[in-house]
């Protein structure tokens, strides 16, 4: 029983020690309609296309406004980047991983030129379909 007691105080303790930040306030945004896309195929007269969920891990819930406002200027460049890639690196899961990094980094600067805040902390996809190339 003392232990227990012991073990609720440090929690207590380390729970209200922490900053806001770093216990989180993140928000998720979705980019919706799905993001659907050609790419690239295996030569130029092919090509595939994809489907992908994107979802928006914001630093701050208070961003949650701001990327709203933004989304159609974010859609359109999620776009963009996957119209741009080629066949390998759409079916691969390193690729995949690849263009997740350049739409976090190319979204993030995105904001930044627009609201004078990064806000993305993260891209996730939660669907990812590909066919043909």
């Amino acid at each position: 029983m003392n232990q227990l007691r012991t073990l609720a105080a440090i929690l207590l303790l380390l729970t209200t020690a922490m900053p806001s930040s770093a216990q989180g306030s993140y928000a998720y945004f979705g980019l919706e309609p799905d993001i659907i896309t050609n790419y690239l195929g295996s030569s130029a007269r092919k090509l595939g296309y994809v489907r992908v969920t994107v979802e928006l891990m914001l630093e701050d819930a208070d961003h949650l406004e701001a990327a709203e406002h933004h989304s159609p200027l974010l859609r359109a460049t999620a776009i963009d980047i996957f119209g741009r890639q080629p066949e390998e690196k759409v079916k691969s899961l390193t690729g995949r991983e690849d263009i997740r990094r350049t739409c976090l980094e190319t979204l993030r600067e995105l904001m930044k030129k627009e609201t004078g805040s990064e806000m993305i902390k993260d891209v996730i996809f939660t669907k990812y379909l590909y066919q043909g190339g």
